[in-house]
């Protein structure tokens, strides 16, 4: 135990610091993996089990599933999007003990899909609280939760693509 008025040696320090860069890592692997549509880097990101909490903005109930079964899901209704970009910034992470982090990170995801029922954009702007363990093979996220603020654009982009997708929605 390190008392207070004792510093952590340079080696805890250091540790620290790569840890930080690898959780940083994951994260921008999770926005680059959806965006370039590269699944397997995507599902590089999450411990085999994991939590997905996109209740606030999508009121989707909060889930836990195989990381396999949630690469399998967003894949389609990513793909059924001409473009997506997500913007991950401003990453606090914090430490619980060696094995176990939070990041809270600033996020601007915009899709784009042309549509005959108005502007073909929309953007969501809000914040990612992740959890993170370290695994065998390094920091994996093992819940997710994306908090909505605020959104521009046309939201129904969502419903349209996933329906010419072939992907159910919600409602249907």
């Amino acid at each position: 135990m390190t008392m207070s008025h004792e510093r952590p040696s340079d080696d805890d320090r250091l540790r620290r610091l790569l840890d930080r860069a690898d959780i940083s890592d994951v994260q921008l692997r999770y926005a680059t993996g959806t965006d370039t549509r590269d699944w397997e880097l995507f599902r590089s990101c999450f411990t085999d089990e994991v939590e997905i909490d996109f209740s606030e903005g999508f009121g989707q109930p909060v889930v836990r599933l195989t990381a396999d079964e949630w690469v399998a899901g967003t894949a389609p209704r990513m793909e059924s999007f001409t473009a997506t970009q997500h913007m991950i910034t401003n990453q606090v992470i914090t430490f619980d003990d060696n094995d176990h982090a939070t990041c809270i990170a600033y996020v601007r995801a915009s899709h784009h899909s042309p549509n005959p029922t108005g502007d073909s954009d929309q953007t969501v702007y809000g914040y990612y609280t992740n959890r993170f363990e370290r695994t065998r093979d390094g920091w994996r996220i093992a819940a997710v939760k994306l908090t909505a603020v605020w959104m521009t654009g046309n939201f129904g982009i969502f419903q349209t693509a996933l329906t010419q997708a072939g992907v159910p929605t919600p409602a249907g």
